[in-house]
């Protein structure tokens, strides 16, 4: 069952300063320490769908909403500039649902790819990148109860 709409990705420049000002404009907290992968790592390139990638990051969150901050140093981006409204898409939106398997089978049906993978099953979560049929990208997650940014986990 798809459960709604998880978090919002955004690539930054500079990930401390876009996090400085989320924080304190906007009043979200870090869910986490921040995480990150190096160039290289096949499992990181599977979930993104971005060969020799590398990034860190992280979540943040304000009541039910979650912001997820990326700042790659690889590969470049191919538009260097921030996206105007008038410009088409955005970097991902991640939707959270109950079933990966059933769920993927599903979203296919209504037209969404995914390259050829699987979900990546990380521990906390099952995740995958796939695209909607303009291109867009849309994460899809599993989440394991109590990881920490459940939807369920509203923090005070």
């Amino acid at each position: 069952m798809i459960r709604g709409i998880h978090h919002v990705g955004m690539n930054c420049r500079d990930m401390e300063s876009m996090k400085k000002f989320y924080c304190e404009a906007f009043g979200f907290v870090p869910v986490d320490d921040g995480f990150g992968w190096e160039k290289g790592e096949a499992t990181m390139d599977q979930i993104v769908d971005v060969k020799d990638s590398a990034s860190k990051g992280v979540m943040l969150r304000a009541g039910t909403c979650y912001l997820e901050l990326f700042e790659y140093s690889s590969p470049p981006p191919t538009m260097p500039e921030p996206k105007r409204p008038n410009d088409r898409g955005y970097t991902h939106f991640c939707i959270d649902v109950t079933e990966m398997e059933k769920d993927m089978e599903y979203l296919k049906k209504c037209g969404m790819t995914f390259t050829d993978r699987e979900f990546v099953d990380v521990g906390h979560v099952k995740t995958i990148y796939g695209y909607d049929p303009e291109g867009n990208v849309i994460e899809v997650q599993q989440c394991v109860p109590n990881n920490g940014f459940t939807l369920e986990e509203v923090k005070g």
